[in-house]
């Protein structure tokens, strides 16, 4: 393609340069180093689950299938407003500002759904290396918003992160 549009790798530096917005500026490198680091640690963790499980099957495969699971619910939104963005300006449907500025800040809405689901899912204490490891007791600036976080029941963490990639679709929606 003339355009520098080539497929998902591509669409970063096109968006990047495509768009007038510094926000959305901002967010494509922030969104696409965070995506790239978990896309990183879940892979790895795959790896890490194969070593262990040392090509049993059954319920290990559920468990290395939903690893990958998660981590394309983790990194898919993430990349989703830089892939918007980029798909407009390939389109050529015009170079609104307001919609890259909205999709970025879609795209941080959902990096800090990501930190709430990340903190609320926390357990009080867990047992690392046979050693009781216990979450930081809440503190500074923050501390009030974390300790409401750590009041939210562990089951309801993922939600965070749901409503954030809602949020997305919302903002792409309604900014379009």
């Amino acid at each position: 393609m003339e355009d520098g549009y080539r497929g998902v790798v591509g669409a970063v530096p096109f968006a990047f340069g495509k768009s007038d917005s510094y926000l959305f500026k901002s967010y494509a490198v922030v969104g696409t180093l965070v995506a790239a680091f978990i896309g990183i640690l879940f892979v790895l963790g795959v790896v890490v689950l194969l070593g262990q499980t040392g090509g049993r099957a059954g319920t290990l495969s559920f468990s290395r299938s939903f690893v990958l699971l998660v981590g394309v619910l983790l990194v898919a939104p993430l990349l989703a407003p830089t892939l918007l963005v980029a798909r407009r300006h390939r389109r050529g449907s015009g170079h609104d500002r307001r919609y890259d500025a909205a999709m970025a800040l879609s795209g941080y809405l959902f990096l800090l759904a990501v930190y709430a689901g990340a903190v609320a899912s926390m357990p009080e204490c867990f047992i690392l290396d046979g050693e009781t490891v216990c979450r930081p007791p809440p503190g500074g600036l923050t501390g009030p918003v974390v300790a409401a976080l750590y009041a939210v029941p562990q089951f309801l963490s993922p939600v965070f992160p749901v409503i954030g990639a809602i949020l997305i679709g919302v903002f792409h929606r309604v900014c379009r």
